[in-house]
């Protein structure tokens, strides 16, 4: 087992690692039905723009990387769909709050489509009807005293400004603080929470050095770094902003990580499983967190080693100015996480000339699992491992001196239903295994379940159903429909416990007002 956490805790780890079930009743054998959460702590659900809003062309807005992906190459999404028939949440945002008021949500984080605000990419020109529809989304949510979080950006970068390289054009950090101000502007005086960027892994290592998610620029070991130093740079640009000059009347911003969980293989693999951890989310986490900033030593040294018996001059991975190091550490109020599963990392003969060369694969060096035994349900997006989750709390809390966490996201995947055991399986081993977290003194402060409702899940369409609320897609009015776990979730929500036993009656979705 991983020298990461205490040995107390190994024949606790042993015995869950292969029987998941276990993990719902017991923590160092002691029995645990019912669990109360802190007071104070904070509940949501997310969603994202494009994944929901529908009216791609609608009202002035302007064309994103999605969109320009889904209509130049429909087929490469799974069942060839897209954004243009998603929740028509850019309609139905009451019906959207209703489901909220349903649950009792204590917030809900949505994120802003750039191009909808701005559909020249920049703040010369203001889209009235799109700053409209966020404005009546939010009135809407604190007429009922749910909190919005916002994400300025969750992945729909303006096609006009990936015509112009997009996060590997230095440019963008003076693009996206223009971009954050005008937000902070139209709707600060109302949001008390923000998200500077999602998932910044997913975006360059996903969207520049590979073919996963838009705009599959595909450039391996050069633009998913050129765009790691950027995005950095650009989120820092917006958290001054808003420290500078919104602070005062406003409330928190931070960024928001994707992080799982990399444990070793075996006692051998302990080296490439930390490793494993800095190359996928340390890059991004280190310069922001660390007491040092810039990236982690390893990668560094890794990444420069490689590059010179390649035959480059310098390093693929952009260095830091001293400045720059400065500007980005500490530049978020909170640590920011999306967490659904964990994998096992091990490092042996086979991986050397296993990627191609170079590329952010062949410069870690490194291979991963996952065991069969961790699948639940018929979906294999995400695989139930909840020790995983209170491992990676633990590391945070002891690498960055225990900085607040918000979970803003944590879910599981469908193939639809309404009766989704398996999807209440997950939130409660999930939710349990966060309580271990705290209880063992990580500072996490709020949950937030992935997602408030079924929709558009990039290239894999519409086959993978994350939602607390299944979607009809038939519908002309996309009718949303509770299942199971919307039952379970909000009796969460309303009693702050996490009942193990609790089985709900699914006949009726009310709305009791209050907690």
């Amino acid at each position: 087992m991983s020298a990461l956490e205490p040995k107390i805790k190994d024949i606790f780890y042993s015995f869950i690692v292969t029987s998941p079930v276990s993990y719902e009743c017991k923590y160092h054998g002691v029995r645990r039905d019912v669990r109360k959460f802190l007071d104070g702590f904070l509940f949501g659900t997310a969603t994202a723009s494009y994944q929901v809003e529908e009216a791609w062309n609608e009202d002035g807005k302007a064309e994103n990387i999605w969109d320009h992906l889904t209509h130049t190459q429909p087929c490469i999404i799974k069942n060839c769909s897209n954004g243009d028939i998603a929740d028509d949440s850019y309609h139905l945002y009451k019906r959207d709050v209703e489901m909220m008021r349903e649950l009792g949500l204590d917030f809900y984080r949505f994120s802003l489509s750039w191009s909808r605000i701005l559909p020249t990419s920049f703040p010369d020109k203001i889209n009235e009807a799109g700053v409209q529809y966020y404005n009546n989304l939010i009135d809407e949510l604190l007429k009922y005293n749910i909190q919005p979080m916002i994400t300025l950006y969750h992945w729909d970068l303006p096609q006009k400004l990936q015509d112009m390289g997009g996060w590997t054009n230095p440019h963008i950090v003076d693009w996206f603080g223009d971009y954050a101000r005008t937000a902070f502007q139209l709707f600060g005086d109302r949001v008390k929470y923000w998200i500077t960027i999602n998932e910044p892994y997913q975006v360059c290592n996903m969207g520049y050095g590979d073919v996963d998610l838009a705009p599959m620029l595909n450039i391996k070991g050069l633009a998913e770094y050129m765009c790691a130093k950027n995005l950095l740079l650009a989120h820092a640009r917006a958290y001054h902003i808003y420290d500078e000059e919104f602070r005062s009347e406003q409330g928190v911003i931070f960024i928001s990580y994707s992080a799982q969980w990399y444990e070793p293989s075996s006692e051998n693999d302990t080296e490439a499983a930390n490793e494993h951890n800095d190359f996928q989310w340390g890059q991004y986490t280190h310069p922001v967190f660390s007491v040092t900033g810039d990236f982690p030593p390893s990668m560094k040294k890794k990444i420069a080693a490689k590059s010179a018996a390649q035959g480059y001059p310098r390093s693929r991975l952009p260095e830091f100015t001293p400045e720059e190091i400065e500007y980005i550490r500490g530049s978020s109020d909170y640590f920011g996480l999306n967490h659904y599963s964990t994998y096992l990392v091990y490092r042996n003969e086979s991986v050397y000339g296993y990627y191609e060369s170079p590329s952010f694969g062949d410069d870690l060096e490194t291979l991963t699992y996952r065991k069969s035994e961790w699948k639940i349900g018929e979906s294999d997006f995400i695989k139930y491992v909840p020790w995983g989750f209170q491992k990676l709390l633990t590391k945070i809390r002891r690498d960055y001196n225990n900085p607040p966490i918000y979970i803003t996201e944590n879910g599981f995947a469908t193939y639809g239903g309404l009766n989704d055991e398996d999807r209440v399986t997950y939130y409660k081993g999930y939710l349990n295994a966060m309580l271990d977290a705290i209880d063992d003194g990580s500072d996490v402060r709020a949950y937030t379940a992935w997602s408030l409702m079924d929709n558009f899940e990039w290239m894999d369409g519409y086959t993978e159903r994350f939602g607390l609320y299944e979607v009809d897609y038939e519908s002309p009015y996309r009718t949303r429909t509770p299942r199971k776990s919307a039952f379970v979730y909000k009796q969460i929500v309303r009693t702050r416990e996490l009942d193990w036993h609790y089985e709900p009656d699914t006949d009726v979705m009310s709305i009791d007002e209050g907690h």
